[in-house]
C-alpha cells in the first residue's frame, strides 16, 4: 500500500510542532513526507503585540531543539528572558536563609538556567521551520482511525481520508488519538488551578526564578525580558476564582504578601486567567503504528516547569528511534522502535513526575513537623553541592540519556 505521507502528527502545538521541525531536519529522517494537522496554526505575533499570559521555562535541551531547528532566532527576537538563578523557599523560611534552596548558573559553567519563552512564539517559529522543511500543515482536526499492518488510515473533520506509516497523537491532554486508539489514562485531580498574569515589580528580578511553597499551592515569580515577571500562583479553585475577580489593588496586596515581598509590591499589568491542575500517565504510549508525545501521553503539575520539556524530549527521541529504523530498513511506524520509544520515554518521564507529584504533596500542606522537615531538608541541599548539580542538571536536560537530534553536539551535524 502507497500511503499518503510517512508520518501524520496530530496537533500543531509546540510540541506537536515541534516533532514535524525536527522531523524534517535531521538528516536520518529528513526525506520523510510528514503531515501536521492543526485546525489554527499559529502565526508569530506582530513586535507590537502584548506577551501572551501562557509562558513557559525551557530547558537548556529544549533550546537546543529549537536551535536545530532554526525556530530559536525567532523566539529569541520575541523577548525570551534568561534566568540564570532560581530560589526556592518554603512558607515558614525566608528566601536568603533556612529553608531555601539557591540555583545559579555560575555552579555549572552555564550562561543561564534556561529561559522564559511565550508559548505562541514557540509554536509559531516551529511550524513556520517545520513547512520550511517541507513539512505539510493541513487545517483539519482527526475523527477517526483505522490501523492496517501496513499503515494507519485516518479520516479528517472535513471526511477525507488519509494514511501513513505512523500516526502520532501530539494533541494535548484530552488527545483524541488517545482516545481513538483506545489507551486509557491513570492519574487524579489536584484539588488546584493555577492563576496567571504579568506583573510589574517594585525592585528588578535580577534574572531569577523565584518560587516559595504556600500550604495551598506553589506560587512561581518568573522573569520575563521587560523586567516584569509573570506569576503562576496555584492555590484551590475557591481561591483561585477570587483571585481572579479581585480588583487590581486587592490583587495586588495579595499576592505582594504571598510572594513575601521577594521583589517589593506587585501590579498586575494584564488580565489574569486560571487553569485546573491535574497529574495524567497514558497507561501505553503507543499502539501499532501509532506514537503518543507530550501533554497527550503525560500531564504534570507547573511547579518544576517541567511539562513542554518533557514533551520536547519525546518528540527527539522518537526522531532518534525513527531514524535508526530507516537506517536499518525499516519504516517509521515498526512496532520494534515504538517499543524502544516507550520504552525509552517511560524510564525518563516515571520518575520525573513522580519526583514533581512528591514535591507537591510535600510542600502543599501546613503540617507543623512537615514544614520543619521541608525547610531542614531544603538548608541541608541547599549546602550539599553534588546533590544541587544533579537537580540542576536533571532539570536542565543535560543528565540522563539524552536523544542525538539534541544532543550538544548534534548541531554541528
Amino acid at each position: 500500500m502507497k500511503s499518503d505521507f510517512d508520518v501524520i502528527v496530530a496537533g500543531g502545538g509546540m510540541v506537536g510542532a515541534g516533532l514535524a521541525a525536527l522531523f524534517g531536519c535531521y538528516r536520518p529522517t529528513d526525506g520523510l513526507r510528514v503531515a501536521v494537522l492543526e485546525p489554527r496554526p499559529a502565526a508569530l505575533p506582530a513586535a507590537h503585540e502584548p506577551l501572551d499570559l501562557r509562558v513557559s521555562a525551557l530547558s537548556r535541551a529544549s533550546q537546543v531543539l529549537l536551535e536545530r531547528t532554526g525556530a530559536w532566532p525567532e523566539v529569541l527576537a520575541r523577548g525570551a528572558s534568561p534566568y540564570a538563578r532560581m530560589v526556592v523557599w518554603d512558607e515558614r523560611g525566608t528566601p536568603g536563609g533556612e529553608g531555601a534552596i539557591r540555583f545559579d548558573a555560575a555552579e555549572l559553567g552555564e550562561p543561564d538556567l534556561g529561559h522564559i519563552v511565550e508559548n505562541r512564539a514557540v509554536q509559531a517559529a516551529l511550524t513556520g521551520r517545520a513547512v520550511r522543511h517541507g513539512v505539510t500543515i493541513l487545517r483539519t482536526g482527526l475523527d477517526a482511525l483505522e490501523v492496517r499492518d501496513e499503515a494507519v488510515v485516518i479520516t479528517t473533520g472535513e471526511g477525507r481520508r488519509l494514511s501513513a506509516a505512523l500516526l502520532v497523537g501530539a494533541d494535548g491532554g484530552e488527545s483524541a488519538v488517545r482516545r481513538l486508539a483506545g489507551i486509557g489514562t491513570r492519574g487524579w485531580d489536584y484539588g488546584q488551578h493555577a492563576v496567571v498574569a504579568h506583573l510589574a515589580t517594585e525592585r528588578p528580578h535580577a534574572q531569577t526564578a523565584w518560587q516559595r511553597f504556600l500550604s495551598t499551592g506553589p506560587l512561581a515569580l518568573l522573569p520575563l525580558a521587560d523586567g516584569r515577571v509573570s506569576l503562576v500562583w496555584s492555590t484551590t479553585p475557591e481561591a483561585a476564582e477570587e483571585l481572579t475577580r479581585l480588583d487590581e489593588a486587592a490583587f495586588s496586596e495579595r499576592v505582594t504578601v504571598a510572594s513575601a515581598g521577594v521583589l517589593g509590591r506587585l501590579e498586575p499589568v494584564t488580565r489574569r486567567g486560571a487553569f485546573p491542575l491535574r497529574l495524567m500517565h497514558a497507561l501505553s504510549y503507543t499502539r501499532p503504528r501509532i506514537a503518543l508525545v507530550g501533554d497527550a501521553a503525560h500531564g504534570v503539575h507547573p511547579l518544576a516547569g517541567q511539562g513542554v520539556n518533557l514533551g520536547f524530549m519525546d518528540c527527539a527521541a522518537l526522531v532518534e528511534v525513527t531514524g535508526d529504523a530507516l537506517a536499518g530498513g525499516g519504516d517509521p511506524g515498526e512496532a520494534r522502535s515504538l517499543r524502544r520509544y516507550e520504552r525509552w520515554r517511560k524510564a525518563e518521564n516515571l520518575p520525573a513526575m513522580a519526583l514533581m507529584d512528591g514535591l507537591q504533596r510535600l510542600f502543599s500542606n501546613d503540617d507543623p513537623m512537615l514544614s520543619w522537615a521541608r525547610r531542614t531538608g531544603l538548608f541541608l541541599a541547599d549546602r550539599a553541592a553534588p546533590l544541587k548539580r544533579v537537580l540542576i542538571e536533571r532539570a536542565m536536560g543535560l543528565a540522563g540519556e539524552i536523544p542525538r537530534p539534541v544532543a550538544r553536539e548534534s548541531l554541528a551535524g
